[in-house]
C-alpha cells in the first residue's frame, strides 16, 4: 500500500511528471486558451495590419528549444517588418544593437516597436500564437525561455558560468511562461535568469506548474517588468 502511495504521488513530481502529464496538462491548456481567446487574437491581427506594413506574425529566426533542437515560434509582430535583421545590419541601429547585447538582449526603449506592439507585449498578447507551438509539441506552456542561437551563444560568452546551468536548462521544452517570468520577467539579467530556470527544472512538477500558471495572467494583466 505504502508503495501504491509512493509510486502515485511521483506520478505529480520531477521526471515522471515531464514525462506523461506535463503534456497532456499542456495540451488541455492550450485547447482552452485558444478557444476563448481566438476573439482576442482576430482583432489584434486586425490591429497589426492596421498599424503598420508587415506580416502578421513576427518574421524572426528559430529558437533553441529541447535539446539544442531549433523550432519556429509563433508570435504575433510587435515590431516593424524585419526588426530583427535590421538591427544586427542596418548601421543606423549599431549603437541599438550594442546596448541590446550588453543588457542581456532586452531593451527598455525599442524604437522598432510598433504603437500596437507596444500594447500587446506590454501584456503579453503577443505570446498567444504560442499555444500552437505547445500543441505540436515544441515547446510547454510552463518552462525555460527559448533563445535565439546567436543570443544563447553569446551570453554564455558573457557569463561563462552558466554553461553547465544552459545545459540543464535545454534538457526540458522551453515554455511560453515561467518561473522567472513571474518573478521579474524581463527585468532579470541572462545570469539570474538561466537560474531561476534552473531551480524550476529541478523542482519540476504538477504543483510548481500551476503555482505559475495561475500567477502568469497577474503578470500579464498588470505589465510588471515587460519589455
Amino acid at each position: 500500500m505504502e508503495s501504491l502511495i509512493k509510486n502515485t504521488f511521483s506520478f505529480f513530481y520531477g521526471e515522471n511528471y515531464n514525462r506523461y502529464l506535463k503534456r497532456w496538462l499542456d495540451i488541455i491548456i492550450s485547447l482552452i486558451v485558444l478557444t476563448i481567446f481566438s476573439p482576442v487574437c482576430f482583432i489584434v491581427a486586425i490591429l497589426i495590419k492596421l498599424d503598420s506594413k508587415g506580416p502578421i506574425f513576427a518574421d524572426v529566426p528559430k529558437r533553441v528549444g529541447k535539446n539544442g533542437k531549433l523550432f519556429k515560434m509563433y508570435k504575433f509582430r510587435s515590431m516593424i517588418a524585419n526588426a530583427h535583421y535590421l538591427l544586427r545590419t542596418d548601421k543606423k541601429f549599431k549603437k541599438l544593437y550594442e546596448e541590446y547585447k550588453s543588457s542581456s538582449y532586452k531593451l527598455k526603449k525599442d524604437p522598432r516597436i510598433t504603437k500596437v506592439g507596444k500594447f500587446i507585449r506590454k501584456h503579453s498578447l503577443d505570446e498567444l500564437p504560442q499555444f500552437i507551438n505547445v500543441i505540436k509539441g515544441e515547446m510547454s506552456v510552463v518552462g525555460p525561455r527559448a533563445y535565439y542561437p546567436d543570443e544563447l551563444e553569446h551570453q554564455q560568452e558573457e557569463f561563462p558560468q552558466t554553461k553547465k546551468l544552459v545545459k540543464k536548462v535545454l534538457s526540458v521544452k522551453p515554455g511560453i511562461t515561467g518561473l522567472w517570468q513571474v518573478s521579474g520577467r524581463s527585468e532579470v539579467n541572462f545570469d539570474k535568469r538561466i537560474e531561476i530556470d534552473s531551480v524550476y527544472i529541478k523542482n519540476i512538477s504538477l504543483w510548481s506548474d500551476l503555482k505559475i500558471i495561475f500567477k502568469t495572467p497577474l503578470v500579464m494583466l498588470s505589465g510588471k517588468g515587460a519589455i
